[in-house]
């Protein structure tokens, strides 16, 4: 058994959410829960259940919503390239979208996100320098519009990543750490350049992996 804790604070608000996993044999089966579970006593706010076979397919139950979300994963081949494709439907609200993803090699790749019977399609390049540095310009084509974002990973388990948004003018900064020693966190700034007041977003997550 695995369980996890990730507590998150923003300027204007702190949540919480944890989560336990149990193997049973190639099928796991995982709960989590936000602190408005628990906040204002036992309750179904914020508690999800799910049952997944990794690489395979992952079935989400929002309780509150009584909702449920189908994903499924496979790998085929072209030109003999990987090609990963994933398919997601939430029956709340209807919802199709296909995600793939064309590797090239180890430092090349081109993943696309489409939903179904609307516009809304993503493209996306993604460049590895040196096994360091990644570059991924992406493309909108419902807003017509470019999105950047450089990420540097330093002293192994450190990664610096840089964001702008074309469309919004929204720029992001990030400090993320993931270690199986000491845990993973996530600092994170967003500013939007088109606000006059210019007042940046700060956001920090915090992650423990159990054992159990």
């Amino acid at each position: 058994m695995k369980a996890s804790f990730k507590a998150r604070y923003e300027t204007d608000k702190a949540a919480a959410a944890a989560t336990v996993a149990v193997n049973a044999g190639d099928i796991r089966l995982r709960a989590s829960m936000t602190d408005a579970t628990i906040v204002s006593g036992p309750n179904l706010n914020g508690l999800a259940l799910a049952v997944e076979k990794p690489g395979f397919f992952i079935v989400d139950y929002n309780v509150p919503k009584k909702d449920f979300r189908f994903q499924f994963m496979n790998t085929i081949r072209v030109s003999e390239k990987p090609l990963n494709l994933t398919y997601m439907h939430s029956r709340g609200d209807n919802r199709t979208s296909l995600d793939g993803t064309l590797v090239f090699d180890s430092a090349n790749k081109v993943s696309a996100n489409h939903v179904l019977g609307s516009g809304n399609c993503k493209l996306k390049y993604t460049y590895v320098h040196g096994g360091l540095t990644t570059f991924e310009p992406s493309y909108d084509f419902s807003k017509n519009s470019w999105d950047f974002a450089i990420s540097r990973r330093v002293y192994g388990d450190d990664v610096f990543r840089a964001a702008y948004q074309t469309s919004s003018k929204n720029l992001g900064l990030e400090w993320s750490r993931n270690s199986k020693l000491n845990g993973s966190f996530k600092i994170s700034a967003s500013l939007n350049l088109a606000d006059e007041r210019k007042m940046p977003k700060l956001t920090a997550e915090s992650a423990w992996d159990f054992e159990m």
